[in-house]
């Protein structure tokens, strides 16, 4: 007994010197149902379209056994890989060249080989909605992947407000379906299962989903948990880690705030770790060892140093940079025309800017997915007298920040450190207040 402890205790000693050597790190991940520690989002449902003439026509799936007493019948599919569903759809002729080279320009995506197969996958997985004999909409989902929906289960997707949280696992998985694909693994094609949850918002009749299902993996005696794009896909494109500790208890939701994104750091036994991202066909979390401190690393996480930016005024074409406003607390605020909460939040910085020293605090809003008439309008609408730039494929500034969603927000201090990410309303005048009184 004694022989198999010290046996042991060796095997961890070379272990932990094996983790302190190397610089990249690649980690088994171990899926799990739910959505555990994270915060849930919803991806809105697509139904084919009837034009003839859309592009994606040919790329629609086909399916058999819809009830017949079913009326006002429409079909759909949701995607598991939507860079693979291109890029096979590509080499059968079902994508012309010209719009395969366009989409890799708008999703500024490079196609990967060693991460795509040649040979067409199963990763599409087919629905039909319709109006059953009582005029209640149904739901069937080819949950097996064999285009026949006759052996699949009909049901009433969960219905939910605009309002209401449905941030639970146990909502979820009670109404999930369980569905089969195909995906790379180890560079063979393997089949695969996730829960697939869908609810209905019959206010707007509009479907939305999410895969309710996470990673997990085990690195120097901690736990990391991993979370691909909020849910609303397996891609792990834009995979969030966190670090699951002692303080955490069952059912609590981390905030998007303290996530690690791909290219942040996570701080694990008092070193700092790059998140490199999620091998799929591998199925493992890479990270990077850093020697650097926080106060010399990049990063849009709070105590790090905030991206340098550089712009033109959307209005004036005055040029204007990170750098140029250095010395100040500055709120560099991300939103588009197009997201409500972005405009009900303009009154508030109205006020905020209306009531701060320009010496001390600047506002600089970087509008993302708008057109320039549109933003033109708002600018004018609410006599906005701030900055805003237009962030385009030339400064690419959300970009650099990582901003998938609107508003996202970031207060930096003088020093140009990050202090505070999305805060808006009186909350956000409070940390302001605070900081410029000190």
């Amino acid at each position: 007994m004694k022989f198999q402890s010290i046996i042991l205790i060796a095997i961890c000693t070379v272990c932990s010197l094996s983790w302190s050597e190397q610089k990249i790190i690649e980690l088994p991940l171990t899926q799990q149902d739910g959505y555990g520690y994270f915060q849930s989002g919803l991806g809105g449902i697509s139904l084919y379209s009837e034009d003839e003439n859309n592009p994606w026509k040919k790329t629609y799936l086909s399916v058999t056994g819809v009830p017949e007493n079913w009326t006002e019948i429409k079909y759909g599919d949701i995607e598991t890989n939507i860079y693979q569903t291109v890029y096979q759809n590509y080499l059968i002729g079902n994508i012309t060249k010209e719009r395969y080279e366009k989409l890799q320009k708008s999703w500024d995506w490079k196609p990967d080989t060693l991460e795509l197969s040649k040979e067409a996958l199963k990763c599409k997985i087919a629905f039909v909605i319709g109006k059953d004999s009582s005029g209640i909409m149904n739901m069937i989902v080819d949950a097996n992947n064999n285009l026949d929906l006759s052996d699949d289960k009909t049901f009433i997707p969960f219905n939910f407000s605009p309002n209401e949280n449905i941030n639970k696992d146990s909502i979820a998985l009670s109404n999930a379906i369980n569905v089969s694909f195909e995906r790379l693994i180890d560079s063979k094609k393997q089949l695969v299962t996730a829960p697939l949850f869908i609810a209905h918002m019959s206010r707007y009749n509009i479907f939305m989903y999410n895969f309710a299902q996470y990673s997990v993996t085990d690195f120097k005696g901690e736990k990391i948990a991993v979370c691909s794009d909020g849910f609303t896909n397996l891609l792990y494109k834009n995979p969030s880690i966190v670090l699951i500790n002692d303080s955490l208890k069952d059912g609590d939701k981390i905030s998007y705030e303290n996530l690690i994104a791909k290219n942040e750091f996570i701080e694990v036994k008092g070193e700092l770790y790059k998140n490199i991202g999620v091998n799929v066909n591998k199925n493992t979390l890479i990270l990077e060892k850093v020697s650097l401190p926080k106060s010399e690393l990049y990063s849009t996480q709070i105590g790090f140093k905030s991206f340098f930016f550089e712009g033109k005024d959307f209005m004036t074409a005055s040029k204007i940079s990170s750098e140029s406003l250095k010395g100040k607390y500055v709120l560099l605020d991300f939103w588009a025309v197009g997201c409500a909460p972005c405009r009900q939040e303009i009154p508030n910085l109205k006020e905020l800017y209306e009531k701060t020293d320009r010496e001390k605090f600047e506002i600089v809003g970087v509008v993302g997915d708008s057109p320039s008439n549109a933003l033109k309008k708002i600018i004018e609408k609410y006599s906005i007298t701030w900055t805003q730039i237009l962030s385009t494929d030339s400064n690419k500034i959300k970009e650099t920040y990582g901003v998938h969603g609107y508003p996202t927000t970031f207060l930096i201090n003088p020093e140009g450190i990050i202090v505070a990410k999305n805060l808006r309303g009186k909350e956000l005048e409070e940390k302001v207040f605070s900081l410029i009184n000190e």
